[in-house]
């Protein structure tokens, strides 16, 4: 109880705010918010009266819990650009979890005593939004120690120099101070997430057994070079803090200090702290089986499918899921026959993919040069398209977007490609970072769509519009629904086609492929996970079924293994959104309008399936109107 009552204070504003709703109304509104896959309640008219007490208690209960969060998860605060205990990571220990979970429940309990009813309609989605998410995040708690503290993709390993070198600016003395702090804390938080490894361990919740290494190598690649070696090249982190120091301007002595400082906690703390985290990982390793699937932990099942319900936010099985990545891959593969048709292939279709997958003229050179050069194409692709984006849009981002290489220290294991959204303070441009470790994993077939979808119309236009909205409480730009946020990436590499891109048939064959690649991951998301597919049963069948390189479908299949279900958004929220389009179109006939289409898709933030089709069913009911 006493853990419970600190929660709550630290949770907002607590019982006083609440007085302004009547207990009765209260109760009416409790049960109000869906769980994922469940339809969502119907947006009511505003009151006769709207009630301002509750409306502005409502909003300091959002804020005041936002600041709270902030504080707790300074690493999403830098994120944000908000710099605050900006000297310090993310907790992993198991009383920071515990209490986490407290705060959860004591905020689900405050939400129900507001009159849901008595809020604005605005307010009301806010409301829905936010206790769909504390549900959520509830139901993921169950599984706490199913979900990977660490893995080869995504972890503390790389979250340090990532984070620092990409996140943590450095402005000012303080700010480089903060960043000499975060390195002094490596070691604190590496042995919370040594203790996490070893509860899951206790738990038979191991990784497979070949996902060990590369976390070996991506974290003995932190430690290499200058100072922790004398290589007689810079630290990935060493170079990083003295090009931002060099950059400040302050004395000498004062930069000096700086400097001093920063490599004491790199050799002092940084090292020491690393090489700890990699004896514990191979200790853990030597015990690790070779099974891929989390369907070899207890209550594997049960995982899976709340992972699929967190990721995609509807109730579909796996078996589902599975079938509709199934029908999808057959009706893409038509599509390319027509293609492959149509450029004057002669041949079956796998045969296509082999000529795709091996002629060297679809491909960059593997060298500096050509990296470069896929920088500049798919630089100058966004370009393009960004000119076209007041015919499709009316909310248009403010803020830049730049291109850029995944660094060498953790380019062998990142995926594909990713984007980093901006702050919305304007302090850093959104980064579509491309993997170019393998120039063979990239086609040049495929740069069309990977820049949309990364980039302009895609997560770079849906991230910083969400960051740059003004009238939604700070929680809902940052909402983490997984189906709406790449299921607009996806729809987002199919729109410019409607548009007239794609001009090039082998350039529209690899958006064919790229949307391929994403109803495959239905199968073998699902086949690995919940029909026990081995890593190399699934690798043959992306192998079989698209045009991806060995290379490129091997390290998809890591990724899906890393990260169950996640892969199984894309598609889903992708269908989703075109159903609804389609659906707003017919109804609409003559006042259908894309743009008034695209900007109530965005205009809100993040918002699962469900909450998304009300609010497209708002905008028909309004005649098109945004």
């Amino acid at each position: 109880m006493k853990k419970l009552a600190q929660a709550v204070a630290l949770a907002g504003m607590g019982a006083l705010l609440l007085n302004a709703c009547s207990r009765d109304e209260q109760k009416a509104g409790a049960d109000s918010a869906p769980q994922a896959g469940q339809s969502a309640p119907a947006i009511s008219p505003p009151p006769a009266q709207a009630d301002a007490d509750v409306s502005a208690a409502f909003r300091t209960f959002l804020d005041e819990n936002y600041a709270v969060d902030m504080a707790r998860h300074p690493m999403s605060a830098s994120y944000r650009g908000i710099k605050i205990n900006n000297d310090k990571w993310d907790p992993d220990s198991e009383a920071y979890y515990d209490e986490e979970r407290a705060i959860l429940e004591a905020r689900l309990k405050q939400i129900a005593e507001f009159d849901r009813a008595a809020l604005t309609p605005a307010q009301q989605l806010s409301y829905d939004l936010y206790k769909l998410d504390l549900q959520r995040q509830i139901a993921s708690d169950d599984f706490r120690h199913h979900l990977f503290v660490i893995q080869q993709y995504r972890g503390p390993h790389t979250q340090v120099a990532s984070n620092l070198i990409n996140i943590h600016t450095v402005k000012s003395v303080k700010d480089a101070e903060d960043y000499i702090g975060r390195l002094n804390n490596v070691g604190t938080w590496f042995d919370e997430v040594i203790e996490q490894m070893e509860i899951r361990e206790a738990q038979n919740l191991l990784l497979a057994d070949w996902q060990y290494p590369p976390m070996v190598q991506a974290s003995r690649n932190i430690i290499s070079g200058v100072p922790f070696d004398a290589s007689g090249e810079d630290a990935t982190l060493w170079a990083d803090f003295q090009s931002k120091v060099a950059a400040l301007e302050i004395d000498d002595a004062e930069r000096q200090r700086l400097l001093d400082a920063a490599r004491t906690a790199l050799v002092d703390v940084v090292k020491p702290a690393y090489e700890k985290l990699i004896v514990a990982i191979e200790a853990q390793a030597a015990k690790a089986s070779g099974d891929d699937g989390v369907w070899k932990f207890d209550n594997g099942d049960a995982f899976y499918a709340e992972r699929l319900r967190w990721f995609t936010t509807t109730d579909l099985s796996a078996d589902e899921v599975h079938d509709i990545g199934l029908r999808e891959v057959a009706r893409i593969h038509k599509a390319m026959n027509a293609i492959k048709d149509a450029v004057g292939f002669d041949g079956t279709l796998v045969d296509f993919f082999e000529y795709m997958r091996t002629d060297k003229q679809f491909y960059y050179p593997n060298t500096d040069e050509g990296r470069a050069d896929y920088l500049a194409e798919a630089t100058r692709l966004i370009d393009v398209m960004r000119e076209h984006i007041p015919e499709q849009f009316g909310l248009i981002p403010k803020a830049e977007l730049v291109v850029k290489r995944v660094e060498p220290f953790r380019e062998q294991s990142a995926g594909k490609a990713f984007y980093n959204g901006p702050p919305a303070d304007g302090s850093r441009p959104g980064i579509y970072y491309a993997n170019l470790y393998n120039m063979m994993d990239m086609p040049k077939y495929q740069m069309e769509a990977l820049a949309y979808h990364e980039g302009i119309p895609g997560h770079h236009m849906q991230r910083a519009i969400s960051v740059e909205l003004k009238d939604i409480p700070e929680f809902q730009k940052y909402a983490s629904f997984t189906a709406y946020t790449e299921g607009w990436g996806l729809y987002t590499e199919q729109l410019p086609k409607e548009m007239g891109f794609y001009q090039d048939p082998y350039s529209d064959f690899g958006r064919l492929a790229m949307e391929l690649w994403r109803a495959c991951r239905l199968v073998v998301d699902t086949g690995i996970h919940s029909k026990r597919w081995t890593r190399e049963q699934a690798i043959d069948y992306l192998l079989e079924n698209t045009p991806n390189s060995p290379g490129d479908s091997t390290k998809a299949i890591e990724r899906y293994i890393a990260m169950p279900g996640q892969a199984t958004a894309y598609l889903i929220g992708k269908l989703k959104i075109v159903e609804l389009r389609e659906k707003a179109r017919e109804a609409l006939g003559d006042d259908f309008d894309i743009r008034a289409f695209h900007d109530e898709v965005l205009k809100d933030g993040p918002v699962p399936l469900s909450i998304l089709e009300q609010k497209i069913d708002a905008l028909i009911e309004r005649g098109g109107k945004a």
